[in-house]
């Protein structure tokens, strides 16, 4: 999707992003850590596709392994440097879920996922997501994939490490972070009718 930053003065601060999102519940905003207003388009069918194929995924195995927490797109989260992001799909482990009050369950979660994944439409600026991905990491992510439906790239980040490039792949693991989790791509890249779930 396309975004739009409004750089609004004076600072957007966090309790004025949350009432603003309350009252415009129809659009996907964000907020950077200067306090930027960010704008997002609906996402395009297609793109809403891949979108619940990752998350559906990511869920089916959450449902065997019972983990953690996943989240859709349209979850905020308030990130230790003060932005609130909303990842394409994120995954939280159950101790860091369940030590929030209820209070921060019910409002944008105040941490930064374990795991958080964005796909790039057609209309994403690379460089932004890249800086996104890198926000995230800053952040305590502890695995974050970039993936690029446009050239069937991957960019696989990770604490203290440098990011890696994966071209085509048919599949990613959860690694560590996601145990036993295996993210089939056919559908996600568009080359199958049919996805299917797995859990090693």
């Amino acid at each position: 999707m396309s975004a739009l930053t409004l750089r609004l003065p004076p600072r957007l601060s966090e309790r004025r992003f949350v009432q603003l999102c309350q009252a415009n519940p129809e659009l996907h905003l964000e907020r950077s850590a200067q306090g930027e207003l960010i704008v997002m388009s609906p996402t395009g069918s297609e793109t809403g596709l891949r979108n619940t194929q990752l998350t559906g995924q990511l869920w089916w195995w959450n449902e065997q392994r019972g983990l953690g927490e996943v989240f859709d797109s349209s979850t905020g989260f308030h990130l230790p440097n003060g932005a609130d992001r909303s990842p394409d799909a994120a995954w939280v482990s159950r101790e860091r879920w369940f030590a929030l009050t209820a209070a921060q369950r019910r409002r944008f979660a105040p941490l930064c996922p374990d795991f958080v994944a964005e796909l790039r439409s057609p209309s994403d600026n690379l460089e932004s997501l890249q800086a996104k991905m890198r926000e995230y990491l800053a952040n305590g992510v502890r695995l974050g994939w970039l993936i690029d439906t446009e050239t069937q790239c991957v960019e696989i980040y990770r604490p203290e490490q440098p990011t890696e490039i994966c071209e085509g792949p048919e599949t990613l693991t959860g690694e560590d972070v996601l145990p036993g989790f295996l993210l089939r791509l056919e559908r996600i890249w568009g080359t199958c009718n049919r996805s299917r779930l797995s859990v090693e």
